[in-house]
């Protein structure tokens, strides 16, 4: 749902004329339109028809939905070029999923049986990539179904093997764009800490529930744009978590350096703004999802929020959100009590992002009651629907 920089690169030309790029760049796929053509068959004619493609076409051209094609005219596709480096598709994109790398190499393969690319990878030492593939959450193209209950049903690998069909029961957030935002990732796992024998990563615990929050959200309609993502992870099931590093942000390795790391990610979501802006989308949010560290193991947490100074909008998703977990502590945990707060802050990420943001620390990584929360699969689940109910008001 992450991817900000757009390279340029020098021109390798065919029969209908191919941007190419080097090793280090990459630049998209042109074509010209044909009499009758359309967005959607132009898309159809080279295996792009998906949400995720179509929103970018539109973008890339700067068109909106309402603009026809010329014929004649040339249009870039949701297509990179890549300068393939001679040894292996992973290595020349950087990529570690070897599924994904057969499913590019099959694309390419089709394409050139098509008649649409006249040499194959090999022999030209070019790579064509589609933009689903690598930057957004791969729904399956061109899925297709014989009733009406399956066609419902969305493929999102991003999720796991045991998750990555989501049935989308209703479209009561249809229009609406959430961008989930898992903390730190990459080089930084945030907290990190030993028990019995294992290393937890606050990383790898809020992927986990942003995950299921953005699964969440999508089962009932909305676009959302899973901003920090890792292609070999999925929803777990696990009590621990197996920590890595190869999380992406829109296709991009995550800086070491804080400021870059937070730059990149509140830039992607604002650029991303924009396009959803153009196609008349106005109704977007971003949430953010932490484990807080105390120093104190002693001090025990309950899931709190952070919004920007001054913003009435953040405010407001905020106080839901600590409302919708405080109905649900009465409903669950009754003599227990809720003590988690909504504060102003001036984190990079909630200060940044055009939409209004809202931080979430879902417990105290250092606390053994806390582990509770978020060691047990099942309590990410209940995490993320809640924050499902509260963000959602």
């Amino acid at each position: 749902m992450m991817k900000n920089v757009y390279l340029l690169c020098s021109i390798w030309i065919c029969s209908i004329g191919i941007l190419a790029a080097n090793e280090a760049s990459r630049s998209y796929y042109s074509t010209q339109a044909k009499t009758g053509d359309g967005v959607y068959s132009i898309l159809r004619r080279y295996q792009l028809l998906n949400e995720c493609n179509l929103g970018h076409f539109y973008e890339i051209n700067n068109l909106s939905s309402s603009n026809p094609l010329l014929k004649g005219k040339d249009y870039k596709l949701p297509v990179y070029i890549y300068r393939y480096n001679g040894k292996s598709i992973r290595s020349t994109i950087d990529i570690d999923d070897m599924d994904k790398a057969l499913r590019i190499k099959a694309y390419n393969e089709k394409l050139r049986k098509e008649g649409l690319r006249k040499m194959s990878i090999e022999s030209s030492n070019i790579l064509w990539v589609p933009y689903h593939e690598i930057f957004c959450m791969a729904e399956r193209v061109n899925m297709t179904s014989t009733t009406k209950e399956s066609a419902n049903i969305k493929d999102y690998p991003i999720f796991g093997p045991k998750y990555r069909h989501v049935k989308v029961t209703d479209q009561k957030l249809k229009g609406h764009v959430y961008y989930v935002v898992s903390g730190h990732g990459g080089p930084d796992p945030g907290c990190d800490i030993r028990l019995n024998g294992h290393y937890l990563a606050e990383d790898e615990f809020a992927y986990d529930v942003s995950l299921r929050l953005a699964r969440n959200l999508i089962a009932h309609g909305a676009m959302v744009e899973l901003i920090v993502q890792d292609q070999n992870d999925g929803i777990r099931d696990e009590r621990y978590l197996k920590h890595d590093q190869d999380e992406r942000c829109n296709g991009a390795k995550l800086p070491l350096n804080q400021k870059r790391r937070l730059a990149q990610r509140t830039d992607y979501i604002n650029r991303l703004s924009q396009k959803y802006k153009k196609q008349g989308l106005h109704n977007q949010k971003v949430i953010s999802i932490h484990v807080d560290s105390h120093l104190d193991r002693h001090q025990q947490i309950d899931v709190h929020f952070l919004y920007s100074r001054g913003s009435d909008k953040g405010r407001r998703i905020a106080t839901n959100l600590m409302n919708t977990f405080r109905s649900k502590y009465a409903r669950y945990q009754k003599d227990r009590g809720y003590r988690g707060k909504i504060k102003e802050s001036g984190l990079y990420v909630v200060k940044n992002t055009a939409p209004p943001a809202v931080l979430v620390e879902l417990g105290n990584m250092q606390n053994m009651k806390d582990h509770k929360r978020i060691l047990s699969p099942a309590n990410r689940q209940h995490l993320a629907n809640w924050l499902y109910e509260g963000i959602i008001k």
